[in-house]
């Protein structure tokens, strides 16, 4: 199962990559698709591919990487770098559940490059 759930989450990415576009990637996430952020805010499958299209469309010229892709039963993680041209890196890691050969839900955490460093030490009291 999770190489099967490895080869959706990957087909998924490549699509969206190579082509730039939402459109080809909706019918890979189920109808009832939810996407959550630290936070407790969620997105419903037509916001998060409304987001997902803004944020990649041609005119922003955002570079993705992929640095690994993992699977473990019904859950594929994705370790990514991402930025635009000139622009802030961020380190995302995204967590997937697979169901019935559908993306059924989605979790995102996402770092700037440029706080890593001090986000290693924040369980430190602050020097007051």
């Amino acid at each position: 199962m999770s190489d099967e759930n490895k080869t959706i989450v990957g087909r998924a990415l490549a699509t969206l990559l190579e082509t730039g576009s939402t459109e080809a990637l909706a019918p890979l996430l189920s109808e009832d698709f939810t996407h959550h952020r630290p936070g407790g805010a969620t997105s419903t499958k037509a916001e998060w591919l409304a987001a997902v299209e803004a944020a990649i469309a041609p005119t922003t010229g955002m570079e993705v990487g992929i640095d690994h892709l993992l699977a473990d039963g019904d859950h594929v993680v994705v370790h990514s770098r991402r930025g635009l041209p000139g622009g802030p890196q961020i380190v995302v890691v995204d967590i997937w559940r697979v169901e019935r050969g559908l993306i059924a839900e989605g979790w995102e955490v996402i770092e700037p490059v440029a706080r890593a460093t001090a986000n290693l030490s924040w369980w430190e009291p602050e020097a007051g």
